[in-house]
Order: structure tokens, then sequence, then C-alpha cells
């Protein structure tokens, strides 16, 4: 971040010096885990379910540490980050730092505040900010959007799906003079959660790319979640922009939510940027025209899944904004890497078994893109056989069980040759593709993440593609790591 002194962050955050006069001045990282400070760093003190920040205070300022942001007293140079008003520990930060008082979130108001100081004070002097959401698809995207910004500048971006009202602040908080670009995922499990973020961090670019089901149990329909992930667009000031998905009709409603300037993007013929000539090759690959108004230009993505062309349009229709050219883009879109762990991450064994590793998360829009993009990557003659180890989809709500039951009967229709559904809060799965017409073994339902494990040690063959894939609940990553770790054993 920008220096401050311990003074200035205590003014900025509205709390109180402790141990200190102020001059010790913040030329490091800011940091809530004490491991990764460097040198003048900030160590945030948050009070956790099984670790207190606080008790490390001491040490952090010790190992080089200039102070600490802290929700009460410590042996150490320290802001005290002033208590909340009744009611404003709102419940996700109190879920996150296990801490009932109050004082965590204290701590997560004060970093946000100083993160929208950074900010703010870093936009002046040209910082481009921007915010991508979505109920699926966010963590690529980003991904894809950092990728095609950096040779445009020095660029900042979480890591995986670092994207609440801690890792949002975090972000923001790398950013220092040199940056250019600020790309931040953004996350919501409630109203208002991302009109929050965007507080925190003032997006001039907002993209939208979807709305979907993911946690609708907490927002009650899909308009629900989409009146949530339009507080982007509606953040946006008047010489910003909008980039939505015109493919999604909710996320192409919010153009009349935003005073910004709308990029529509998609595959729809008005979509200003958008993709032709879609084809995919045999292990699911993406290539397409390009298309704009400035041009068009081929692009053959790297990516796995037929969903990545929406992230990649998204991603063009950013960096064209920001002074890229048509033939710039297709290119750098044409050598991208996939950079966050456990998303449509392929390993394919020495024997030949490939593992589709998509365990990070899951839900009914994310899985029916993986089931697509396995059922690709087996079709034609050389394919074998497929296999879907799906466990439970979290956060439907009422709508749990029959998004469960509608999984398992697409994994009939596109011809999975094996389902395997681990749990039984996933139970539906398995139920739902017997009753669309799975026979004998084609679908079994195992108790946990072990059996599966054991069954696919028996049964998979050389040449099998084997795609891994529920919430985070679930630990599925398990699954696809053993199968990994089995081709390190034989060597």
């Amino acid at each position: 971040m920008i220096s401050l002194t311990l003074a200035e962050i205590a003014e900025i955050v509205g709390g109180r010096l402790h141990r200190t006069d102020g001059a010790p001045t913040v030329t490091g990282t800011v940091e809530f885990d004490s491991r990764r400070l460097t040198p003048g760093g900030l160590f945030v003190a948050l009070p956790g379910e099984n670790v207190d920040g606080h008790s490390f205070a001491a040490a952090a300022v010790a190992g080089g540490a200039a102070g600490v942001l802290a929700a009460r007293e410590v042996d150490a140079p320290a802001v005290i980050a002033p208590p909340l008003p009744p009611g404003q520990a709102h419940a996700r930060s109190v879920a996150l730092t296990g801490d009932t008082d109050g004082s965590g979130a204290a701590v997560l108001a004060a970093l946000g505040r100083l993160a929208r100081h950074v900010v703010v004070e870093l936009s002046r002097r040209g910082l481009i900010v921007v915010g991508v959401t979505g109920s699926s698809g966010k963590t690529s995207t980003k991904d894809l959007i950092a990728q095609l910004l950096e040779p445009l500048g020095p660029t900042v971006a979480p890591p995986g799906s670092f994207n609440n009202e801690l890792g949002h602040p975090w972000t923001a908080l790398r950013a220092d003079e040199t940056t250019r670009h600020l790309v931040l995922e953004m996350s919501a499990r409630g109203p208002g959660h991302i009109a929050e973020l965007a507080t925190v961090a003032p997006p001039r670019i907002g993209v939208v790319l979807n709305v979907g089901t993911a946690h609708i149990g907490e927002f009650g329909s899909r308009e629900g979640i989409a009146r949530t992930k339009g507080e982007l667009v509606e953040a946006l000031p008047e010489d910003g922009v909008a980039v939505l998905n015109v493919d999604d009709p909710l996320v192409a409603e919010m153009a009349g939510r935003t005073r910004a300037r709308v990029v529509g993007v998609g595959e729809r013929p008005d979509a200003e940027i958008r993709a032709e000539d879609i084809t995919l090759d045999e292990h699911a690959r993406a290539s397409f025209q390009l298309v704009t108004p400035g041009g068009r230009a081929p692009v053959r993505l790297p990516l796995y899944g037929e969903h990545h062309v929406g992230n990649a349009l998204a991603a063009a229709a950013v960096a064209l904004e920001l002074g890229s050219g048509v033939d710039e883009v297709a290119a750098r879109l044409s050598a991208v890497e996939r950079r966050s762990a456990r998303r449509m991450e392929v390993i394919t064994r020495a024997d030949g078994v490939t593992v589709l590793n998509d365990s990070y998360n899951a839900n009914p829009e994310s899985v029916r893109a993986a089931l697509k993009t396995l059922a690709s990557m087996t079709r034609g003659e050389k394919g074998g056989r497929s296999w879907a180890v799906l466990g439970v989809m979290g956060e439907l709500g009422a709508d749990s069980v029959s998004a469960h039951d509608e999984i398992g009967r697409l994994a009939v229709r596109l011809d999975i040759g094996r389902l395997v559904v681990v749990g039984e809060d996933a139970a539906a799965m398995h139920h739902g593709a017997s009753h669309e017409g799975s026979w004998g073994e084609e679908s079994v339902l195992v108790p946990d993440t072990e059996a599966a494990i054991r069954l696919l040690r028996e049964q998979v063959e050389p040449g099998d593609v084997v795609l891994v894939k529920a919430s985070k609940v679930a630990a599925l990553w398990r699954v696809a790591e053993a199968l990994v770790a089995d081709q390190e054993d034989d060597k």
C-alpha cells in the first residue's frame, strides 16, 4: 500500500494510538497472517475461531512490523479500532472471525476504511479498479482480466477466490503507487454485501457475468440474486463502464440500473463484444472469432470448457476499454493460463486416466458446465469412459432437492458413463439419474469421500476421464488429490 504513519492510519480508521506516538511508518504489506509480514508491514490482529491474532501482535512487531491494527490493547505499538455501533457488525464478519462480541467485525471495518482511503488516493493518480461479480465464473474471469491487463501496466488481483469482506480490502491494500489496475472479485451472501465491497474499493469498471442459483437459499429467488449482483453497476461512476453479459436476461436488465456506459458481451448478434463460430476440440477447448466494433480476430482458448468463452469475452471487453487492440487481446487470450487451483484443473496420469479437478466449489450452473465439458472430452471413438464424481451443492434452500435431482437427470441425458454421488445430502442426484433411466451401476451413491476413492481405484481404467466437483463443504478435492497421488505413488 502507500506509506502511512500509524498516526495517519489511526485518523483514517477513527481509532486510537496505543504504546506509540504514531511516528512509525507502514511501508510493507498489510497481513493478518504474521508469517507473511514484510519489514515495515502492518499486522491485522483478527480474533479467529481457533487462534486469536492478538496473541501474535508483539511477535509481529518484534519481527519487523511497524505496528498492529487491533481490537483491543496489546503489548506492541498499535492502532485500536473503534467499537462498532450496535447492529453494525453484520453476520458475515462475525462468522468469519468466530468473534461474538463484535471486536473482529470492528477490525474488519477499520481495515475496510483503510483500504478505501488507499484506493481513493491511488485512483486520483490513475489507478483503475475493475470489479467482477456473478453466480459462477468470477474467479476464472478475474484471472483472465488480470492476464490481459498485466502487459498494460502493473496489475493486482486476489489469489484464488479471496473475495469477501476480508479478502477484498486485503487485496486492495496490495496496490501501491506503481499499480495501474486493481482487479477485484466480489462475492455476496446477502443483499447489500456487494454495495459494501464497492464502498471499500470504488470500481470504475464493473463486470457482471450471470445470475444463477448459487446461495439462493440466502436470497430467496434469482431475482433477489440479480438485485444484489446489480449493486456493482449501481456503484459505477458516470464515466465508468458496465460490462454486462447480454445472453443472461437478468444481467442485461441491469443496463437500466447504472449511470455508466454499458458494453454488452455474449453470443447474441447485438452484443458489442461477441463470439462467433464457436468450436470445441477433442479436449473441450474452445476456438471462436472475437468480434468487436474495432475488428475481429481468431481466439483459441487453452482452457477446458465452452463456458470459458463468456468469461473470455468479459475479459476482452475490459482490456479493449483500457487500450488493448483486438489482435492483442486475441493473442493474449490464446496464451492464458489457469491460475487458480481446483478450477477445471486437468491432469492426465501416466496410465492415461485424466482427472478433471473442478472441486473448489459448485452450484447448479457450474456443475452443468462441468458435465458438458466432461461429455465433450469423452466424445468420439477414442474417448474413454466418463466419470462424474459429484457431491452436495450447498446453500440452495428449498430448491436443493429439485436442483440435485435435475443434475442427476442431466448426467444421464449427456450420456455420462458413471455417476458417483458422494454423501446423503446429494442423494437426490442419484435418484434423479435413476428416474431418468440410469440402470445397474451407472449411478451409485456412496457415503463419503473414502468410499468414492475406493470405488474409483477399483474400477477406473486407462483412458477414462474423471470429473470431481462439489461445494467446499463436501471436501471432494480429496478424491481428485488421491487419484493424482496414485500416479505419483506408481512412479
